[in-house]
Order: structure tokens, then C-alpha cells, then sequence
């Protein structure tokens, strides 16, 4: 059986995210797809607009066939680290090829990128150093940087964000000595940050996101841009645990921690530099929200992304030895659902997967795991009192969701 990886959030699954996958199967002539998914919380930094359980049967019953978790300790992370996660586990479950959405939507560009930045890489790494100096963000630095030493079409636009995640698709796979192929399919109609609904069938999950959130009700009309089962599961979820998830839903346990912390405890908090804690802890005092917090603690240097992943380590009391002492690799296949075909699939290929397959988490012991497990039940933290312990419990319980 040939298969496809793809790394996702499905935050929610959307119409865009329907043609990547029919795309990806395509460009793979594959049997399966394989998706490595993000858990509760995500790479920017945002607890996921619904539960994994509920993005896996979006995911399921919109044509993947085999989906994993993304380890917490990835997932809220930087490109790089969150791409070494992703690559691991999709070459241990013996993936033969992986395939990604970007704006360039042409696999030779990240191949004259990389052999570019391989050849560059000290004057590289001094520019960026040179206009981080400047205040810019690293993000910025990295484009400005690579917009200096380079003047060819052919290379990739490092300023937009699904090319910068597949050069590290790319790199990772490289790092790793993987045999996977990496395709790139190009991304339809909507960029990724897109606020706004840009056609009449495709939108970024930002906007549709945004347009759920900007209804008190929770009504607003996004059907047109996702699947039957997305728009089905999201109206459930909303009937069942009566939210949809964002940061402000956590924002009182949040300023409870940081009011909590004294600035020392605060510095051993992952991503917490040196100085930072004060501002973090001056802000949670005046701060009535939680974008009145961030508009607080914003500067020119720290991109809201990275202060909002800083935020949810604070959250999660992540410390910084939590995440420091493991590899670059994942150490564990925790298995979130399968199809019948995603089924046969791991009944012929799982004896030659080079990490563990977790199914219940009575059967794997680890500190690396417990990270997921803090990560859902503060995740469940957001939902009302009523349905919390369901959610808590879910962790434990839930086997792989399984769709015939």
C-alpha cells in the first residue's frame, strides 16, 4: 500500500485543506494518507477551535485514513522543531513520500534554496544576527537576510509562512536521513493569514475561524467553505460542550499563573528570555483580557506567534528542561484514528515501525507523553464546568476513533 503524509492542524478542516489532500493523493499515486496532526494546542500558539478527537473525525471522514498526534512538545514550537516532530513520525510509520501546501507550489525552488543556504550559511546566519540588532523579528530577519544575498527568481520567498514550514519539511528530511519524497502542491485561493474570505468556496481557517468568533451566537454562515462532516462536527461540539475554544477562554488561568510566579519561577518557563518575565508580569497586572494583555507585552523584537506559544508554556508550566532534554525526534506514535483502509495498512506495515505505536495510554509509561496529557486536561479548561470532566476524562478513555 503506498502512502502519503501530510503534516496539519485541521483548525477546522476546510474546503482548501480538501483539495491539499486530494492533491497530495494525487501527486503521490498513493493508497493512504497518513496525517500527522497538531493536539490542543497549536504551532502559533492558539488552543485548537475544537478538541483532536473532534479535528480527527473531521480528518477521517474527509478522506485521511491514518492520523497521529503531534507530540505537545513539537507542536507549540517554532518551524524548525515543530518540522523535525512531524518528519520523525511519518518516516517511522514507514511513510514513502510526504507532501505540503505553499505559495511557491514548486518542489525544485526549496531544492535551490536549500543548496543555496547551504553554500551562504555563515553570511547567512551574520545578516540575520546584523538586523535583529535592528529590533526586526527573527522571522523578518530570516527574509531580510535571505533578500540580501539572493536576487534569483528561482529561490523560495522566505516571507511567506508555508514556504518557510516545507524548507524545514525539506531540511528535516535531510537531517534525518529519511527516504521520504517531499512534494508540494500549491496552496488554493487563500493565504494562510488571511482575515478575510477571499473566494466563494475556498478560505484560510483564520477567517473562518474569525467569522465563527465574531458571532455571539456562534451561527455565522461558513458552510460554503467546509465539507458536510466539518460542518456537521462543529455544530455538535458547539451543542455538546457549548464553546468554541480561544485564548480568551483561558485568560483568567493564565493571569492566575503569571500572578503566581515570581520572576525567577517565571525564567525557567520554556521560551522565557532573560528580561522578558518582568514585562510579562507587569502586563498580567493591568491587563482586563487577553489581547489587552498581548497588546501589552508586544514589541517590535517578539512576534505575537512566539509570545503567544510563550503563553501557552506558561499555561502549561512547561519548563525549559521539559522540552531541552529529549531528541530532535518524536519517541512514540500516539495513534488518534484510522479508517478500514488506514487499518489494513498498520496490520501490514506496524512490525516495521521504527517507534512504539500508542494506542492506550495505560500501555506506554513516559515523561515525554505526560506532556500531552497536561496539555489536554489545561485544554479542557476552557469549557464549561458541566462537560470538563468528560473532556479530562476523554484523554484517558478514548480509544482510536475508528471509521468503516
Amino acid at each position: 500500500m503506498k502512502s502519503v503524509g501530510l503534516i496539519v492542524e485541521y483548525n477546522p478542516f476546510h474546503n482548501g485543506h480538501a483539495f491539499h489532500l486530494n492533491a497530495s493523493k494525487e501527486a503521490a499515486d498513493a493508497d493512504v494518507v497518513i496525517a500527522v496532526m497538531s493536539g490542543n494546542f497549536l504551532q502559533r500558539g492558539e488552543p485548537a477551535l475544537v478538541s483532536k478527537w473532534y479535528r480527527t473525525k473531521m480528518a477521517l471522514l474527509n478522506g485521511v485514513d491514518i492520523v497521529f498526534e503531534l507530540p505537545y512538545r513539537f507542536a507549540v514550537q517554532k518551524a524548525e522543531t515543530f518540522a523535525n516532530g512531524a518528519v520523525s513520525i511519518l518516516d517511522a510509520a514507514c511513510c514513502e513520500s510526504i507532501c505540503f501546501g505553499s505559495e511557491s507550489g514548486n518542489i525544485s525552488d526549496f531544492n535551490y534554496t536549500i543548496e543555496f543556504l547551504q553554500e551562504q550559511q555563515q553570511p547567512f546566519e551574520d545578516h540575520i544576527h546584523q538586523f535583529m540588532a535592528t529590533g526586526v523579528s527573527y522571522p523578518k530577519a530570516v527574509s531580510l537576510a535571505f533578500q540580501q544575498l539572493s536576487d534569483s527568481k528561482k529561490y523560495l520567498d522566505l516571507a511567506k509562512p508555508n514556504n518557510i514550514l516545507g524548507l524545514e519539511y525539506i531540511k528535516a528530511i535531510n537531517q534525518q536521513k529519511s527516504m521520504m519524497r517531499p512534494l508540494t502542491v500549491p496552496r488554493k485561493n487563500a493565504d494562510y493569514h488571511d482575515e478575510h474570505f477571499a473566494s466563494e468556496t475556498i478560505a484560510s481557517a483564520t477567517s473562518i475561524r474569525k467569522a465563527i468568533f465574531s458571532d455571539a451566537d456562534g451561527k455565522t454562515e461558513v458552510d460554503q467553505y467546509v465539507p458536510g462532516p466539518t460542518k456537521l462536527l462543529l455544530k455538535e461540539y458547539l451543542q455538546h460542550f457549548h464553546v468554541f475554544h480561544q485564548w480568551e477562554n483561558y485568560w483568567s488561568y493564565l493571569q492566575f499563573r503569571l500572578l503566581h510566579c515570581s520572576p525567577d519561577e517565571l525564567r525557567e518557563v520554556y521560551e522565557v528570555e532573560e528580561g522578558l518575565e518582568n514585562r510579562l508580569l507587569a502586563a498580567a497586572l493591568e491587563a482586563g483580557s487577553f489581547y489587552e494583555f498581548m497588546k501589552k507585552v508586544k514589541t517590535k523584537r517578539y512576534t505575537w506567534t512566539r509570545l503567544q506559544r510563550l503563553c501557552v508554556h506558561i499555561l502549561t508550566n512547561t519548563k525549559k528542561v521539559d522540552i531541552t532534554s529529549y531528541s530532535v525526534k518524536a519517541s512514540y506514535l500516539r495513534l488518534l484514528g484510522m479508517t478500514g483502509r488506514g487499518k489494513e495498512y498498520l496490520n501490514k506495515k506496524k512490525r516495521e515501525f521504527s517507534l512504539p505505536l500508542v494506542s492506550k495510554l495505560s500501555s506506554f509509561k513516559g515523561h515525554e507523553i505526560t506532556l500531552d496529557i497536561k496539555a489536554a486536561r489545561i485544554y479542557s479548561l476552557g469549557i464549561p464546568n458541566q462537560v470538563k470532566n468528560e473532556m479530562i476524562k476523554q484523554e484517558f478513555n478514548q480509544p482510536p476513533i475508528y471509521i468503516k
